[in-house]
């Protein structure tokens, strides 16, 4: 994923018809691998940008816009973690 804020900002506002300024929200992104993922915020004086790579694995992800959906900060912690919020990973061959 070589995405980056501005273009991430984009894809929150015109794929998700959602506000990135939204102060305190957590946007996250996945790429096609599905062994990383970004993490999108506004502190109220600009955007961070954080990566997380999984060393072995991938994250269960969603396919589509549609599935995209809003998680709770315990499955967030478990994602970051390194599980998926079905808790288990998926090996990678």
């Amino acid at each position: 994923m070589r995405r980056g804020i501005d273009s991430l900002v984009s894809t929150v506002r015109l794929n998700y018809n959602l506000d990135p300024i939204d102060k305190g929200t957590l946007f996250l992104f996945c790429g096609l691998r599905k062994n990383k993922i970004k993490g999108l915020i506004y502190e109220g004086d600009g955007f961070t940008l954080a990566t997380k790579r999984l060393s072995n694995g991938f994250y269960s992800w969603p396919n589509t816009t549609a599935e995209a959906r809003q998680l709770s900060w315990e499955e967030y912690d478990r994602l970051i973690s390194g599980f998926t919020i079905d808790s288990s990973i998926k090996e990678l061959l």
